[in-house]
C-alpha cells in the first residue's frame, strides 16, 4: 500500500490525480507490478486472500517518538483549556440529544447541529490534541460556543417541555424561565446570586443523564447566608456553607469579562451545599428560599492553620480521611476506615524546564514534543499555609503552593474518594519553558508497572523503560514513559490500589515505584518544528478602557481513591462515568406552590422501578431523522477485571423505553452506517497461534418477543429503533 498525499501536502487534486494516474499508467507499462487506485477495503480483502501468517499485537503504540530526543508525549497536555471544553461539552452534547429524544424534536426549534458539527470539527488531530496556531484554536473555541449557546436554549425548551404539566404550545413559554451556568466552576451563575424574592423561591431541576440512580451534593453560588432548601416533598435538607475564596473571585471577575465581554457583579459570598437524589435518565426538583429569622450559617467551620507545630490535621466527614503536616502543610496520609487501606502518601507541584535544545540534539520541547532539558523538576513549595473547612456534607483543605498553583482537597460526605480542584497560572513567562505537574508520592513496591486506560475503555499495562515487542534505548527517562490518560491511571503492589481519574486528556506516568505524576499544564518559549510554526504560549486579554492580556489559568479536577487490590476497577468505572456526566442544572424563580401545581417536580423516562445494570453505561440515545432512534450500550468492564462485574450483562429494552412500544429494531455497526447481519468476519492466521486464544465472551441476538441485548464485557452494541 502506498498511502496517497500527506499532512500539509495533499492540495490540487487535480495535479495529483494527473501525476498519479501517469506514475500508474508507466509502472504497469513495465509488466512486473500492476499498480491500481485502491482503497482499505480492496486493500484488505487481498491481504487476507494471500493467507499469509500475521504477527499478533495486542498492546499500542504509546509512547511514540521520531528522534532520539523527540517524544511526541507533550500534546496529551497541550492547551488544557480547550481539552477541558471539548470533554465538558460532549458529556453536556449526549445530554441535550436524551433531552431532545424525550421531548420529541416537536418540543424544541433549536438547532443541535452546531454543538455536533463543532464538536466534531474539535476532533480533529490538530485541534483537541492542543497543536494548532493559537488564532486556529480560538477558532475551534468561538465554533464551540456558539454551538454550546445553542444547545443551552435546546436543552431549556426540552426540560421545560417534559416538566410542564400543561400541553406543549404553553409549556414553550416557560423555555425561557430556565437558566444554566457554564461558567459554575469559576462561582459566575446569575440566577442563583441574585436575591431571592420574598413570593418567590429559587427552583432547580436537576436532570441525571447516566441510566442509574444518583447521589451528589451540588455546589451552588450565593449571596446570603440564610437560606432554606427543600426537596419536592417539602423536607428541609441539611446545607453548609463555603467561603467563596479569593482566587476564585479573581478567576470570576477576570474570566468572565474575557469570555462574556461583561463585568460581572461582585462576587458571591459563599458556596452552598446540599445533597441530591436524582432517578436515571430522569429529573429531580428542589426549591431554595429566605428562612424566616436570622442567618442559619453556622460558626466554627473555619480554622486557619499558620502551620503551628503539633499533631497532624485530619480531614474527613465519611469512611475516608486524609491526614496532613501541621509543619509542612502538605499531604502525608490516606486512611479507609471500611477497607483499612491505609497508604502513606505525599502530594505537590513541580515543574520540568523546558529543553530548548542542546548540543545532543538541537530538539525542543513544544506543543507536540516533551523534552525535558534534565529529569528531576523543580518544587514548587516544601511549604504551604493550610486553610480547613468542616462541615456536615464536605471538609475542605485549601493550600497555596504559590502565587501561581493554589488547590482545594474535598472529601464529601458518602463519597469513598477524595476531589482536587487546582488552579494553576499564568505560568511565569521569565523565558523558561515551563511544564506543571501534580506528584503523588507513596511506599507502595509497585515493580515498575502501572496502568493507564486506552480511548477510557480497556486500562493497559504499562512498564517504565520498556516496550513488549523490542529492545529500548532509554534517551528519554521522563518523556519516553509518559502515556495518554482519559479516564485515569492507576498502580498496585500485593495489598492496595492507588487510582487517580481526570476531567480532561491529559499526560500521566509513574516515573520511579510508587509514584503517579499528571501533567497539568505547559507555557513553553519554542516551536518544536512539528508544523505550529509558534511556541505554546497561551494567553487571555479583556478589553476594557485598555486591553489587558495574562498567561492561561487552568481550572480542573483530579479525583483519588484507595482500594485492596482487585477491588478499584468498580470505583473507577462508576466515577469516571459520573465525571463524564455530572448532573445538569437548570434555574427558574417562581413560588414552590405555584412550581409544583404547574410542574411535575419528578420524573423518569425508564420503568420508575428499572435502572441499567452497574456495569453497562448508555453511550448514546438520540433521535436521527425520520423519528429512528439511536441507541449505543457499552459494557464497562474487562474480561478478567472484576470478579462481580466482568460477567455478562442484560439491558431490558422494554423497561429502558417503559413508555413507548417497540416496532422495529435493527442491530448496526458501532458507526450505525451497516446493518451488523451484512458485515463480513474475515479469519486471519496469527503466528504461534495453536487455536488457543480464549473466545471474547459476546452477547447472543435479541428477540423480537422480550428485547433483552446482552453485552459481554468491553462489548459495545448499537442498535436503531422504531417506536
Amino acid at each position: 500500500m502506498w498511502t496517497m498525499g500527506d499532512d500539509f501536502q495533499y492540495q490540487y487534486a487535480e495535479s495529483w490525480f494527473k501525476q498519479m494516474d501517469k506514475l500508474i499508467h508507466y509502472v504497469n507499462k513495465d509488466g512486473r507490478v500492476n499498480a491500481l487506485y485502491s482503497t482499505p477495503s480492496i486493500y484488505t480483502n487481498a491481504k487476507n486472500a494471500a493467507n499469509q501468517l500475521w504477527p499478533l499485537k495486542t498492546d499500542d503504540y504509546f509512547p511514540y517518538a521520531d528522534g532520539p530526543y523527540a517524544y511526541w508525549t507533550g500534546y496529551f497536555t497541550s492547551r488544557p483549556g480547550l481539552k477541558r471544553y471539548v470533554r465538558f461539552l460532549s458529556g453536556y452534547y449526549l445530554a441535550m440529544r436524551q433531552l431532545e429524544l424525550f421531548a420529541g424534536k416537536r418540543s424544541t426549534v433549536y438547532n443541535t447541529l452546531d454543538l455536533a458539527d463543532a464538536l466534531g470539527i474539535a476532533q480533529h488531530h490538530d485541534a483537541v490534541s492542543g497543536t494548532a496556531k493559537q488564532h486556529t484554536t480560538d477558532d475551534y473555541a468561538k465554533r464551540l460556543a456558539i454551538g454550546a449557546s445553542k444547545a443551552e436554549a435546546a436543552v431549556s425548551s426540552s426540560l421545560a417541555y417534559l416538566v410542564s404539566k400543561q400541553s406543549g404550545d404553553q409549556s414553550s413559554a416557560v423555555a425561557s424561565a430556565f437558566s444554566q451556568c457554564q461558567l459554575l466552576n469559576i462561582s459566575y451563575c446569575p440566577p442563583t446570586e441574585d436575591n431571592i424574592p420574598e413570593t418567590k423561591d429559587l427552583v432547580v431541576v436537576l436532570y441525571n443523564p447516566l441510566g442509574w440512580n444518583r447521589t451528589d451534593i451540588v455546589r451552588i453560588p450565593v449571596n446570603e447566608a440564610n437560606l432554606v432548601v427543600k426537596d419536592s416533598s417539602g423536607n428541609n435538607l441539611e446545607v453548609q456553607y463555603v467561603d467563596v475564596d479569593s482566587v476564585t473571585t479573581d478567576l470570576r471577575s477576570f474570566y468572565v469579562k474575557a469570555y462574556l465581554g461583561l463585568s460581572p457583579k461582585k462576587a458571591p459570598k459563599y458556596w452552598l451545599l446540599f445533597q441530591v437524589s436524582v432517578p436515571p435518565l430522569g429529573w429531580s426538583t428542589y426549591f431554595i428560599s429566605k428562612a424566616t429569622g436570622k442567618s442559619t450559617r453556622r460558626k466554627g467551620e473555619l480554622s486557619r492553620l499558620n502551620n503551628k507545630k503539633g499533631e497532624n490535621i485530619e480531614i474527613g466527614p465519611g469512611k475516608l480521611k486524609m491526614s496532613f503536616s501541621s509543619t509542612s502543610g502538605l499531604l502525608e496520609r490516606i486512611y479507609n476506615s471500611k477497607t483499612g487501606v491505609n497508604i502513606p502518601i505525599q502530594q505537590n507541584y513541580l515543574w520540568y524546564a523546558s529543553s530548548d535544545g542542546d548540543i545532543l540534539d538541537s530538539q525542543a520541547s513544544g506543543a507536540y514534543i516533551f523534552r525535558p532539558n534534565v529529569s528531576s523538576p523543580n518544587i514548587v513549595s516544601r511549604s504551604v499555609p493550610l486553610k480547613v473547612i468542616r462541615g456536615p456534607l464536605v471538609d475542605e483543605v485549601h493550600q497555596t503552593f504559590s502565587s501561581w498553583i493554589y488547590q482545594v482537597t474535598r472529601l464529601y460526605k458518602g463519597k469513598d474518594h477524595a476531589e482536587i480542584e487546582y488552579t494553576i497560572g499564568p505560568i511565569p513567562n521569565d523565558g523558561i519553558g515551563k511544564e506543571v505537574i501534580t506528584r503523588m508520592t507513596t511506599d507502595m513496591a509497585t515493580n515498575k508497572e502501572f496502568y493507564t486506560d486506552s480511548n477510557g475503555r480497556d486500562f493497559l499495562k504499562r512498564v517504565q523503560d520498556h516496550r513488549e515487542d523490542w529492545p529500548l534505548n532509554v534517551t528519554q527517562p521522563v518523556a519516553g514513559n509518559y502515556y495518554p490518560l482519559n479516564l485515569g491511571i492507576y498502580t498496585k503492589d500485593k495489598k492496595s490500589e492507588f487510582s487517580v481519574l481526570v476531567d480532561r486528556a491529559t499526560g500521566g506516568s509513574s516515573i520511579k515505584d510508587g509514584e503517579v505524576e499528571l501533567m497539568l499544564h505547559r507555557r513553553l518559549t519554542n516551536d518544536d518544528g512539528r508544523g505550529v510554526g509558534e511556541s505554546l504560549n497561551e494567553v487571555v486579554c479583556t478589553q476594557d478602557i485598555k486591553v489587558k492580556c495574562e498567561g492561561l489559568r487552568v481550572r480542573g479536577n483530579y479525583y483519588i481513591s484507595i482500594d485492596n487490590v482487585g477491588s478499584g476497577s468498580h470505583w473507577r468505572r462508576t466515577t469516571g462515568q459520573e465525571i463524564y456526566s455530572p448532573l445538569l442544572l437548570a434555574f427558574a424563580h417562581e413560588n414552590a406552590e405555584n412550581w409544583k401545581s404547574s410542574h411535575l417536580t419528578k420524573g423518569t423516562f425508564i420503568d420508575p422501578n428499572y435502572s441499567l445494570p452497574p456495569n453497562v453505561a448508555l453511550i448514546t440515545l438520540e433521535e436521527l431523522d425520520g423519528g429512528i432512534v439511536l441507541l449505543r450500550l457499552a459494557h464497562l468492564y474487562e474480561q478478567s477485571e472484576d470478579a462481580q462485574y466482568s460477567t455478562l450483562a442484560k439491558v431490558e429494552l422494554k423497561k429502558l423505553f417503559a413508555t413507548k412500544t417497540i416496532k422495529e429494531l435493527k442491530e448496526v455497526s458501532l458507526s450505525a452506517n451497516q446493518e451488523k447481519s451484512e458485515i463480513k468476519k474475515m479469519t486471519w492466521k496469527v503466528e504461534g497461534d495453536k487455536g488457543q486464544e480464549p473466545q471474547a465472551v459476546r452477547g447472543g441476538s435479541v428477540s423480537t418477543s422480550d428485547f433483552i441485548v446482552e453485552l459481554g464485557p468491553m462489548e459495545i452494541r448499537t442498535f436503531l429503533l422504531k417506536f
